[in-house]
């Protein structure tokens, strides 16, 4: 069963997604410690701290920069393993790769 578009947002769905998967594809198959040094410098700034959750900020800031959200939010999940979109009238998942989860993770 086809899902149709219930939310004008849900049109912009597709843009969105593709684009923030451009920005995670850059870092996916990096090492744990490139990718701290990567987000160090399209950041432009050093980490606070080091805990699970500043990673996580640090990786969806990544994820976002430069998108155009068109009314979708974004975050992190809990276990770290995803990226959820909401804003539409669905939430979509994408996920991250296992170096990703594992640089969150610590």
């Amino acid at each position: 069963m086809a899902l149709l578009p219930k939310d004008p947002a849900d049109f912009a769905l597709a843009p969105v997604a593709v684009h923030i998967d451009q920005n995670l594809a850059r870092i996916r198959d990096m090492t744990k410690t490139q990718i701290g040094d990567d987000l160090v410098l399209q950041l432009n700034d050093l980490p606070d701290g080091d805990d699970p959750d500043e990673r996580a900020e640090r990786v969806r800031a990544v994820a976002l920069r430069l998108v155009d959200m068109h009314g979708w939010e974004a975050e992190i999940t809990h276990d770290y393993a995803r990226l959820r979109l909401t804003g539409g009238s669905v939430p979509v998942e994408l996920g991250l790769s296992a170096t990703i989860h594992d640089y969150i993770v610590g």
